[in-house]
């Protein structure tokens, strides 16, 4: 079996949306989403990553994953790839995930690192190891120490890199010399992607092929502009707009993703202010204070 996605190929690089699942009385509003898919996509995102964690994947069933995926890529209508997360802190239920992400048309998947477990390195390298073998559709790892309780190292992230259906992977740990690591020692068909919206740049000075972002969300235009401005040489006007978003980032992380960024949404009429527990909305005083930064983005 040969890698499907490539370094080099511009339909898995530049800035990709973790999109948020909107929910309507409980279910999956399916109008919202399509029309958040289709925003994206009009506003110059390059890929869809569907069911991450600003997704709430985690409280999402699996006959839900079916319809999230498939709104997602049906609305993409092959103009961006879609990514749908299919990680578990179970291989068996990873297995499985993957296996309904392939059979409802995404391009990839989004494979976290387990949680809760605190698996050794030699875990984390059986596990994904096992879900390739089982399922060749293209992997993307997914290291978020600060959510799983566990730091996937360099040298597991390498040794992953060599298996065909393994290629890439999203770095969340926030350790910039963490990510630099495999970017100088990767095969050169692995991808890298930023998956902290503050050292977006910052990771493509390094040699980063993309960022999978949350902020994307509510100003996909001026995320993926960012990509675009660094991606043609544009380095200081990219750096000019990165500062001047950085407000915005911080925003979206004033209490836990995806609270903040599904508020805004909410604010903005993407959608509904509607978590699952164990989420809850803001408090008035937070939502003041994002509201804030919103007007002050002209987003309101």
């Amino acid at each position: 079996m040969k890698k499907t996605v490539l370094k080099k190929d511009p339909k898995f690089c530049g800035a990709m949306t973790a999109i948020v699942t909107p929910f309507r009385n409980g279910k999956i509003d399916e109008s919202a989403m399509r029309e958040l898919v289709s925003w994206q996509i009009a506003s110059g995102i390059d890929g869809i990553v569907v069911l991450g964690s600003t997704g709430e994947g985690i409280t999402i069933e699996e006959n839900e994953k079916k319809t999230a995926i498939r709104l997602c890529v049906e609305e993409s209508a092959g103009r961006v790839p879609v990514i749908a997360g299919a990680g578990s802190n179970s291989t068996e239920k990873a297995i499985r995930l993957a296996r309904l992400a392939a059979e409802c048309g995404a391009d990839a998947m989004l494979q976290v690192t387990p949680y809760y477990n605190k698996p050794t390195q030699q875990g984390l390298f059986e596990h994904f190891m096992a879900i390739a073998e089982a399922v060749p559709l293209p992997m993307i790892l997914y290291n978020v120490p600060s959510r799983t309780a566990v730091n996937m190292l360099p040298d597991t992230t390498l040794r992953l890199a060599a298996a065909d259906s393994i290629v890439g992977i999203k770095e969340s740990s926030g350790d910039l010399s963490q990510a630099q690591t495999i970017m100088n020692t990767r095969p050169p068909d692995f991808t890298l992607y930023c998956g902290e919206d503050a050292m977006n740049l910052e990771m493509y000075r390094a040699g980063a092929d993309g960022c999978i972002s949350v902020t994307a969300n509510i100003a996909p235009e001026l995320v993926s502009k960012v990509w675009d401005l660094f991606n043609s040489g544009k380095v200081d006007e990219a750096e000019a707009l990165q500062s001047h978003i950085q407000k915005l980032n911080s925003a979206l992380f004033m209490v836990t993703n995806p609270i903040p960024v599904k508020t805004a949404l909410s604010v903005m009429k993407k959608c509904r202010e509607e978590f699952r527990l164990p989420l809850t909305p803001m408090d008035d005083n937070k939502k003041r204070e994002l509201e804030s930064v919103l007007s002050e983005f002209k987003m309101i």
